[in-house]
C-alpha cells in the first residue's frame, strides 16, 4: 500500500514526513489486522529506529516528525506536551466559514471505550481563518447553489478530533468527515471530484531544536488529490510547499534560562487532530 513516506526535512536527530490519508502512525487495539504503520514504514525506509513525538488521525495527511533516538523523543515529547508546539492546518468546509475566530469549546474524550459520562469536558481552542471558498452553482442540500470554504485552523491544545469538532459545532464540517460531517457533501465530493478522503491536512509544524538551539519552521505540500481539488475551485495560490527553515534566537539562552521559548499554539503529544 505505502512502500516509502515523502521525507520533508531530516538531520541527525529528527525527520519530518508527508503522512498520507488512510495510514496509521502505529499500531493500535482500535485497528486491528491492519499491517501498513508509519513507524513501521519510515523504519524499514530509513534502516533504522524511529520514535513517534506525536500523532496525526489517520484520515488526516500531512506533516508528521520522528526523532531518531530515545533522547531527542523525550525532549520533544516535552515539547508537545507543554504546549509549545505551533501548528497549522488547511480544511475544506461546507459553507462560508467564518473570516477570523476562536473557537473556545471544551470537549470531551471520544476514545470509544468509555461512557461519555465517564469524562468530563476539557479545555479546548483553535484558531480558525478563512483563506478562500467558491460557490458552486448546484443543489446539494437545500439550496440551488453550494459554497465550500479553504479554512487556516491553528489548535492552541491538542484534543481528540479537536478541528473537526470544533468546526462541526460551528457550522462548518470538514468535508470527508464521517463521523462530525454531512453525508450529503461527502456523497457530492467522492461522485463530482473523486474526493473519499478527509479533506484536513497538518501543513505547519514549528518546533525548538534542542541541540540547534533554534526553531525549525517546516511545511509540507499537500497530496495530489487536494493539489487537484484546489487548482479546480481556484485556490492553487494557497498551496503550500515543501520548505524548512531556522529561526535564530535573538541572543544565546543562559544555563540557568529556560532552552525552550514560551510560544501560542500547539497540540498535545498524545492527541489526535
Amino acid at each position: 500500500m505505502f512502500d516509502t513516506l515523502p521525507i520533508i526535512y531530516r538531520d541527525a536527530a529528527l525527520v519530518a514526513v508527508h503522512k498520507p490519508s488512510g495510514l496509521l502512525v502505529h499500531r493500535t487495539d482500535l485497528a486491528r489486522g491492519e499491517r501498513h504503520f508509519a513507524l513501521q514504514i519510515l523504519r524499514d525506509q530509513l534502516g533504522q529506529r524511529v520514535y513517534p513525538v506525536h500523532r496525526l488521525d489517520r484520515p488526516t495527511s500531512g506533516l508528521l516528525l520522528f526523532a531518531l533516538s530515545p533522547a531527542m523523543a523525550r525532549a520533544m515529547t516535552a515539547e508537545f506536551t507543554a504546549q509549545r508546539i505551533r501548528k497549522r492546518y488547511l480544511a475544506v468546509v461546507r459553507g462560508i466559514g467564518p473570516a477570523h475566530e476562536r473557537l473556545d469549546a471544551a470537549l470531551r474524550e471520544e476514545d470509544g471505550r468509555r461512557s461519555k459520562a465517564d469524562m468530563p469536558a476539557q479545555p479546548a481552542c483553535t484558531e480558525v481563518c478563512r483563506l478562500d471558498s467558491v460557490e458552486l452553482p448546484v443543489r446539494v442540500d437545500r439550496y440551488p447553489q453550494t459554497r465550500y470554504s479553504l479554512m487556516e485552523a491553528r489548535p492552541l491544545t491538542g484534543r481528540r478530533h479537536q478541528i473537526r469538532r470544533h468546526l462541526a459545532g460551528r457550522g462548518y464540517p470538514i468535508i470527508g468527515d464521517a463521523k462530525h460531517g454531512k453525508g450529503v457533501h461527502n456523497r457530492f465530493f467522492r461522485e463530482h471530484f473523486a474526493s473519499t478522503r478527509l479533506l484536513l491536512a497538518a501543513v505547519g509544524l514549528s518546533v525548538w531544536h534542542p541541540e540547534r538551539r533554534a526553531t525549525l519552521h517546516l511545511s509540507a505540500a499537500v497530496g495530489d488529490d487536494l493539489q487537484r481539488l484546489f487548482d479546480h475551485f481556484g485556490w492553487a495560490g494557497h498551496l503550500p510547499k515543501n520548505t524548512a527553515h531556522w529561526e535564530e534566537p535573538p541572543s544565546t539562552p543562559s544555563p540557568a534560562a529556560s532552552s525552550v521559548p514560551s510560544s501560542k499554539g500547539a497540540t498535545n503529544a498524545h492527541e489526535y487532530l
